[in-house]
């Protein structure tokens, strides 16, 4: 599958675990997964960023299997859920860098266009978020690249 705005086609990861089962090597009750994933979220963690450090720093593959639910399910359970889903805030952060770089180096047509095309995936997102309900229905993402024109 390619990529929307460029000619590349994906990159290669790792793969999943393919036992949809709990791994017999795990050591950690489900009370003590719950509580360090409760103290890393804390700590300022992302659900994706606390399912890597628990597979390579505590040996955990993968939460489901031994909770039941996800990183994310028990982040909302505790009340700890951030309010904007995770790949919008991140495409937020990299619109606010690029809008500092254009505004240090308004010449640089290139970047005005990723900018662009940025922008447009934060609406596409958050037009699919509104309409989940994970997002208010008043969000509003301010376009940054009419004003630069």
């Amino acid at each position: 599958m390619g990529r929307i705005h460029s000619h590349r086609k994906g990159k290669s990861h790792s793969r999943r675990p393919a036992s949809k089962r709990s791994p017999s090597w795990t050591t950690y009750s489900p009370d003590e997964i719950v509580t360090m994933i409760v103290k890393m979220v804390k700590e300022g963690l992302t659900a994706s960023q606390i399912g890597v450090k628990l597979r390579d720093e505590h040996g955990i593959p993968l939460v489901k299997p031994i909770l039941g639910k996800s990183i994310s399910e028990i982040m909302v359970e505790n009340k700890l859920a951030p309010d904007t889903p995770p790949d919008v805030s991140k495409l937020l952060q990299r619109a606010k860098k690029l809008q500092e770089h254009l505004k240090a180096h308004p010449g640089d047509r290139k970047n005005v266009r990723s900018l662009e095309l940025l922008e447009a995936k934060i609406h596409r997102l958050s037009k699919y978020y509104k309409s989940l309900g994970k997002l208010p229905a008043k969000w509003k993402f301010a376009t940054v690249v009419a004003q630069l024109e």
